[in-house]
């Protein structure tokens, strides 16, 4: 009786099959980014990298070698930077991983074999264990960075609750906020606080303490001061003084905590009437806030004095303005004139003017920072974010 060969064991996944799980896994892994901005993003991470350990090279020694020596050492110079970096017990963990991939058989052992074979075998055994080596420093590495993530997530979503998580809705006013941290926390601050009725007001509106402010540094260090900063700005603001007695109290505040100026932070300040449409302001160390007029130009008000935490008996000078129904008030950090791309080159307040000055009266708030958002990202491309950014558009709104 004949065998019967159809039912030899289960059928394999035809190869239509096998493509599509393959597809599937290539798009969990990459998230759907294009291969084209893989490349790029792999280059913005590979040169920030490189500076990273680049700083703690003498390169001025390694100019002193000899032409052919200098590669070598320069190798050298940042291996041992990246090696300094981790913590003794994996700094030998490396080591040894890579002796054992470097040189899979130390030369006098190799010399004792008589046959190849073993030879070959044993380097086999050296260059994966190296390799094992390898991957359990990386999974170390990744368990301490998943851990610091979650941390850092946390301190996210409490960061989160110092500042407001949608712009108030006030009769005649239009405000909009925009926040992207360089980190998962940022040294950036805004904040809107309706000061009444401490300050009184006029009969159409409510008055508003407007702040923007960037603390030196970034990551933790600089969130950390954020919240401090935050606490001190509601605390003081809450006793119902003027803007300039709440910008001395501030700096006096930052002087204390800035260790040695070297902790500073630059803010723009603004008490705002929306129902006049009286503005008084100062401008501590911080870039000028901008104001679009109803004819097309773009004015800074840049009226102030040093950062917070440089000198406790300094003056800020308290400047007025006026912003009429129609026109529109955008306050920002750093980060975003600074903002580089590809080649190096600043996005810069000059370009920042002219992507303000088309925006007209029709524009609503969140119009104007989407509109500039787009801008900027056309501009930086691929390239990474250095600092963190912060900005803040006050529309007052046509009668």
């Amino acid at each position: 009786m004949a065998a019967n060969s159809s039912t030899t064991g289960p059928a394999r996944p035809s190869l239509g099959h096998r493509i599509g799980r393959f597809r599937l896994f290539w798009e969990r892994v990459t998230e759907g980014i294009q291969i084209s901005d893989l490349w790029a993003q792999f280059q913005t991470e590979a040169r920030s990298s490189y500076g990273l350990y680049a700083r703690e090279v003498d390169w001025e020694e390694i100019q002193k070698k000899k032409r052919w020596r200098r590669p070598f050492h320069a190798a050298w110079a940042l291996f041992f930077a990246m090696l300094m970096k981790l913590s003794p017990a994996r700094r030998i963990l490396l080591l040894v991983a890579a002796v054992l991939l470097l040189y899979p058989l130390p030369a006098l052992f190799v010399l004792s074999l008589e046959s190849n074979e073993i030879a070959a075998a044993a380097e086999v055994k050296f260059f994966a264990l190296g390799t094992a080596l390898l991957f359990l420093l990386l999974a170390l590495e990744l368990a301490d960075r998943v851990t610091m993530k979650r941390d850092l997530e946390i301190a996210r979503e409490i960061q989160r609750w110092l500042v407001p998580e949608k712009a108030p809705e006030l009769p005649g006013l239009d405000l909009a906020f925009l926040s992207r941290p360089a980190n998962t926390v940022a040294g950036d601050y805004y904040d809107v606080i309706p000061r009444w009725p401490a300050r009184g007001g006029s009969a159409t509106g409510t008055p508003l303490l407007l702040v923007v402010a960037d603390v030196a540094g970034k990551s933790v260090p600089a969130a950390l001061l954020m919240a401090t900063f935050q606490a001190s700005l509601r605390a003081i603001e809450a006793g119902g003084p003027g803007l300039a007695e709440i910008v001395r109290n501030l700096n006096y505040y930052v002087c204390e905590n800035s260790q040695n100026g070297l902790r500073f932070i630059t803010a723009f300040l603004a008490e705002f009437d929306p129902g006049r449409g009286e503005i008084n302001y100062t401008c501590a160390g911080h870039h000028p806030a901008l104001i679009r007029r109803a004819n097309g130009q773009v004015e800074a008000l840049g009226a102030g004095g040093l950062p917070l935490g440089i000198e406790k008996d300094t003056d800020f000078p308290i400047a007025k303005t006026q912003l009429a129904p129609g026109e529109l008030m955008f306050i920002y950090t750093d980060g975003l004139v600074e903002a580089e791309d590809a080649a190096g080159r600043e996005f810069g307040r000059a370009r920042l003017s002219e992507v303000v000055a088309p925006c007209d009266g029709t524009d609503s708030a969140a119009q104007v920072l989407s509109h500039i958002a787009r801008v900027l990202d056309g501009f930086v491309g691929a390239a990474r974010q250095h600092d963190d950014i912060t900005c803040m558009v006050v529309r007052r709104q046509p009668v």
